[in-house]
């Protein structure tokens, strides 16, 4: 058992079998907030009644960081004591309702964790999710007591001219009376009964950008966006990302806006990218700030899906919300889903949802499957936790929308082969039954279950959820065999997977696998199975449920080359034998976009890791065989595929993709060969480059649509390859250290671009290159973009995260954090610089000196004194210590100590570092 090293005492392990109802509802709560940046005061007056399903015991409030001035019971002062951070009432009325009115005041100003009431850029704003609402009042913090909210506000109207709260403004207007000169107050009721994590405020100066819009059936809304003042030029975006998610929610889902307003608000320090608080979304700057001129096509892209993924939750996570924090993922999974499909069905060309499920897939395959395989592994359900910020992660959002795609899958039918009708037929069934309440992942599956009952999901429902409750990846190991006198290709499958902490032994998972067969000319075979029954497209869906499973399929002509798991079916590890040879036919002609894509990322795998495990030195290396390379050129050349699914195939595997793969891991090993095979392929096919540049660069007026963002991707990627050519190669068609021609026009390029995609892409170039154009490149970007934080941001982490020639990135990272504009208390900011190095720059991080990981303990020791959960974020960057090779285990496990030693710790850091130790 995980033995927490705390030296204040054995920390409170929360477990999911211990769940109970709670001993009192609270059906109203009336908040009057007075407004002061150094001491708020809060009134709480709330309506309580006993549960009668639970035994009679004292009502215990959660409270932290609050000052108690008053408690009454139905207006009587009354008894009451506070115990390891909780209010105790007891002899309260047995029968009926009661009033409980509680005064407090908090310190916002103080508040560095972002967590409860805090200021931020002379404005108030609120976090409650997950546990936050305790630092404002005393309160039942917990997600399964919902009731109406009544909300008043005061203050300095010059100061505070905007207050905004959930729900409907009922009443506004000025304060009267002595001491109240220059005072104003708002008054605002939620119609719908919430949680208290999702209870929103936020006062401040700021401006509005506003849209009416009418529902399908004629109803009318108010959409508005507020943000700082300057700032309304970077608005259009977000406001019609958020257009596009009501109107989609609507036709997909049958989802109606319930709110006569909904309002997004932007503030630059915050711990997450975006809070669904109902009727009132704070958001991170990052994910709502955006023009041509300070965001990139990524931010673009980014800032659609959050809006969606916040604005979906209205419906999934606000009507229907969770019983307790381990049921996550039932609305945090269900929405990465729902706002995937989103992004998808946003796009007109069938190349674009392509290539936007690999990027999806992508993201899962780099940061959740090596969680799934490390200390911090839990299921999509989690069993027990210490510090819930600390399960917000890639299991319950990425792998957890893997499981609800993986649902309606399941639910397809001859007519319905995608699953989409069959699902969408769930979801309005799980309304039905849920509306208004607080539910569990068991409610959600077995509504899309019951309303699909000839469903493969409905047959294996309890088997199904065991992707709930079993942590790990699974492995699919598969095997096929080709009898050419019989005409039939007999495909071996069984799945396998490792153990977890706290789970040695794994059941079967169901595993729908997409797959088809490819013959040698690029054809997709016909798919005819010995049971006499065909497949009537391309693929054909086998679910697997077995540890061992085979198929058969009869008339195959020619031996196949299958092509297994199409569309990344099911996030599991897929084992297959692949000559290259046959990736090469899957590159050049798998009809499926992800399994063509997967195919060039298993060749420059294959490449990478024999290098890594030869003892060759790597100077002049040249680790890609020449059929690879005229296999991308191919790709590069080829008239008909997507430029933004060309820069995918062509993009290598990322050095933390490629360590994920070794048993033991060197990092500068890792590096080195991949930037030899980035090397190769600038050189190999450098007027291949120079060409897709030309054809790609000039796209006309900008815009942010998957089409124009895909050329713009493969001209960064090509200039890109052009300047490290320049860098590496003498040849003058290239050019050759101050001489070469593309370092000049990247430079040029720069200083012309008239978005911020370009310019980056230029930047990047210049800077990863490690030309000497890249320090004028970088004072000039700092001139033009000082007073745009979110800009500034880039400028930081490109610096941090740019390839480490000789050693000088960590310095350079040590001077940024005394730069002027760098400020550790802005999440932003500090992920900007801290992450980028530790995170994201593995080659520069994982020194020999073990400098990296002095400097890693330094900053979560320091961040943990502001803002645990940030700082637990960067604790992970070491979580995976034990695969190193010497020297960097015993270096990275000493700093990993050095942490773990620390007096008063935080329960966010203690529980990564004491897991990590644990490994």
């Amino acid at each position: 058992m995980l033995q927490l090293r705390d030296s204040n005492g054995p920390a409170t392990v929360i477990r999911r079998a211990d769940y109970s109802a709670p001993a009192f509802w609270i059906d109203s709560v009336h908040l009057s907030f007075d407004l002061d940046p150094a001491k708020t005061r809060v009134l709480n007056k709330m309506t309580l009644r006993r549960n009668p399903d639970v035994p009679v015991q004292p009502l215990r409030l959660d409270g932290e960081t609050l000052n108690l001035a008053r408690v009454l019971v139905n207006g009587q002062g009354a008894s009451f004591k506070l115990e390891s951070g909780k209010l105790v009432l007891e002899n309260l009325p047995l029968e009926g309702a009661f009033a409980l009115e509680i005064f407090t005041t908090c310190e916002p100003l103080k508040n560095t964790s972002l967590s409860g009431l805090y200021v931020s850029n002379d404005s108030f704003f609120t976090q409650c999710e997950a546990e936050g609402f305790r630092r404002i009042t005393y309160f039942l913090d917990r997600p399964d007591v919902m009731a109406s909210y009544t909300v008043t506000l005061r203050a300095d109207k010059q100061k505070y001219p905007v207050l905004l709260s959930n729900g409907n403004l009922v009443a506004s207007g000025a304060l009267e009376g002595t001491g109240n000169e220059g005072r104003h107050f708002a008054t605002w009721v939620d119609p719908h009964k919430k949680p208290c994590y999702l209870f929103a405020l936020v006062a401040g100066q700021l401006v509005c950008r506003e849209q009416r819009i009418a529902s399908r059936a004629g109803k009318a809304h108010l959409l508005q966006v507020y943000v700082r003042p300057g700032d309304m030029d970077k608005t259009e975006h977000a406001m019609n990302s958020l257009i596009h998610s009501v109107i989609w929610d609507e036709a997909r889902f049958g989802l109606p806006l319930d709110l006569e307003r909904f309002m997004i608000v932007a503030t630059s320090d915050f711990n997450m990218g975006a809070m669904e608080n109902k009727g009132l979304n704070i958001f991170n700057t990052k994910y709502v700030l955006a023009n041509q001129s300070t965001a990139t096509d990524a931010d673009f892209s980014n800032i659609e899906s959050v809006v969606g993924h916040e604005y979906f939750h209205n419906w999934t996570g606000n009507r229907i919300t969770c019983r307790d924090w381990f049921q996550l993922s039932l609305k945090e999974g269900l929405t990465v889903f729902r706002d995937q499909e989103f992004s998808m069905d946003l796009c007109l060309e069938a190349s674009a949802r392509a290539v936007k499920r690999i990027e999806d897939v992508r993201v899962l395959r780099t940061a959740q499957f090596p969680e799934d395989a490390g200390p911090m592994a839990h299921p999509v359900r989690p069993d027990s936790y210490i510090e819930i910020n600390n399960f917000y992660t890639v299991t319950i959002y990425e792998k957890g929308a893997e499981v609800v795609r993986m649902m309606q899958t399941l639910v397809g039918s001859l007519n319905d082969p995608t699953g989409r009708a069959g699902f969408a037929k769930g979801m309005t069934l799980y309304f039905a039954r849920h509306d208004g309440s607080a539910v569990t992942c068991d409610d959600f599956a077995q509504a899309i279950a019951d309303a699909n009952p000839d469903s493969a999901l409905s047959r294996l429902l309890p088997r199904f959820k065991r992707w709930y409750s079993q942590a790990g990846t699974p492995r699919l190991h598969a095997k096929g065999s080709y009898d050419a006198a019989a005409q039939t290709y007999t495909l071996h499958l069984n799945q396998t997977c490792a153990a977890t902490p706290g789970q040695e032994a794994k059941e079967p998972f169901v595993i729908p696998v997409s797959l088809g067969l490819v013959s040698r000319s690029g054809a997709d075979l016909p798919l005819q199975l010995r049971d006499g029954s065909a497949s009537t497209s391309a693929s054909h869906l086998l679910v697997v449920t077995q540890a061992e499973e085979s198929i058969t399929f009869i008339n195959v002509a020619e031996e196949p080359v299958p092509s297994i798991l199409r569309g990344f079916s099911a996030p599991v590890l897929l084992d297959f034998d692949y000559s290259d040879a046959q990736l090469m036919t899957l590159l050049a002609f798998d009809p499926d976009p992800f399994n063509r894509w997967e195919a060039g990322q298993r060749l420059a795998l294959r490449c990478a890791t024999a290098l890594i495990a030869g003892e060759a030195i790597l100077t002049g290396a040249r680790p890609l065989n020449d059929d690879y390379v005229e296999a991308m050129r191919a790709v590069l050349r080829h008239p008909a595929l997507d430029a933004a699914f060309k820069e995918l195939v062509l993009t290598l595997p990322s050095e933390t993709y490629i360590a994920e793969q070794l048993d033991v891991v060197d990092p500068q090993r890792i590096h080195a060969v991949r930037e030899a095979m980035r090397a190769q392929l600038a050189s190999a096919l450098a007027t291949d480059w120079q060409w897709a540049f030309e054809a790609h660069a000039d796209n006309g007026a900008y815009r942010p649509d998957s089409l124009s963002a895909g050329r713009r991707a493969l001209a960064g990627l090509a200039l890109t390859q052009l300047c490290l050519a320049a860098q590496s190669s003498g040849d003058p068609s290239t050019g050759s250290g101050q001489a070469g021609v593309w370092p000049g026009k990247a430079y040029q390029r720069f200083k012309d671009a008239d978005n911020m995609t370009d310019r980056l892409h230029a930047l990047s170039a210049l800077v990863n290159s490690g030309h000497e154009l890249a320090k004028p490149a970088l004072a000039q970007f700092h001139s033009l973009f000082k007073n745009e934080e979110l800009v500034l941001d880039k400028w930081f982490a490109l610096q941090a995260g740019s390839c480490d020639r000789g050693g000088q990135v960590l310095p350079a990272v040590r001077q940024l954090l005394k730069h002027p504009d760098f400020n550790l208390r802005n999440p932003n900011r500090a992920r900007s610089v801290i992450f980028s190095y530790c995170s994201a720059n593995p080659g520069a991080f994982h020194r020999l000196d073990a400098a990296g990981y002095v400097f890693w303990s330094e900053r979560v020791l320091e961040l943990d004194s502001i803002n645990p959960q940030v700082a637990a974020r960067l604790a992970r960057a070491l979580d995976r210590w034990s695969k190193l090779a010497e020297p960097y285990r015993s270096s990275a496990r000493q700093a990993i100590e050095r942490v773990a030693d620390k007096a008063n710790l935080s329960n966010d850091v203690r529980e990564v570092v004491s897991r990590a130790l644990a490994d």
